[in-house]
């Protein structure tokens, strides 16, 4: 009777004992909040474009004066002090928005891949090859294209006079391929006739609309389906390397 009892006993501490709790997965690593992003933005911005400091003051201290001038002549300064310094912060931001982007522009400015890069802030409705579509082995001078309603844009990196020979071998080769469809050449740099990094997604949205949408995907697909003959990249030429920081450059 006792084994039995005691074995009765064992069985329920068994079944009424706590069960080990169940570990909690590791929380994942935060990011830097809206606040840290904008002084990281703003440091970087600042070690390249030292005038930025000056020029967000300026901006932010202009509208809050103009908000005290027209609320002292209306009598209502409270009011709009209240509404010119969350004002004076926007025209703050913008201007280190675009300081930033030049900034982000400057840091990647002679590095392999960086007219990739410049395409790639480019807003929907285009869509871009990440790799270059020619590339010069020797001189690591490269072509970059992206397809958009304007039609087939090609971005050169590197002297004019060494990156033609690229720019007419791939312009052939898309004229056999879709004949009736647009090219546009861009070079980027500083010399005569070229577009420095920082206004090349700016050149490019300016160009005047030729295809329809559908017709974009149908001109990608046949680009696409012929794709498999790329070039290799050279060694050093890799666009991901070379790409700004697109939070940077919103000033986000």
């Amino acid at each position: 009777m006792s084994n039995s009892t005691g074995s009765d006993a064992n069985s329920k501490r068994g079944l009424f004992a706590r069960k080990p709790k169940p570990e909690k997965p590791a929380k994942a690593k935060k990011g830097p909040g809206r606040l840290k992003q904008l002084g990281q933005v703003f440091q970087m911005t600042r070690r390249h474009d030292p005038n930025v400091v000056w020029l967000m003051l300026l901006a932010f201290l202009g509208i809050v004066a103009i908000g005290l001038v027209i609320g002292l002549l209306i009598n209502n300064w409270i009011t709009l002090l209240i509404i010119a310094v969350p004002l004076g912060l926007l025209a703050a931001t913008f201007i280190l928005s675009r300081r930033a982007e030049r900034a982000a522009f400057a840091q990647i400015e002679g590095q392999p891949g960086a007219s990739g890069a410049a395409l790639s802030v480019l807003r929907r409705g285009w869509i871009l090859q990440e790799q270059p579509v020619a590339v010069n082995p020797r001189t690591q001078d490269a072509v970059f294209r992206a397809v958009g309603r304007p039609g087939i844009v090609l971005v050169t990196e590197g002297p004019s006079h060494r990156v033609k020979q690229l720019v007419n071998n791939e312009r052939r080769k898309l004229n056999r391929i879709l004949p009736n469809v647009k090219i546009h050449v861009i070079e980027t740099g500083r010399e005569d006739g070229q577009v420095p990094l920082s206004q090349v997604a700016k050149k490019v949205q300016k160009l005047k609309k030729e295809l329809t949408k559908q017709e974009v995907q149908a001109v990608e697909k046949r680009l696409s389906a012929l794709g498999s003959s790329k070039l290799p990249i050279p060694k050093g030429v890799d666009p991901f390397k070379a790409r700004p920081d697109r939070r940077a450059m919103r000033g986000r």
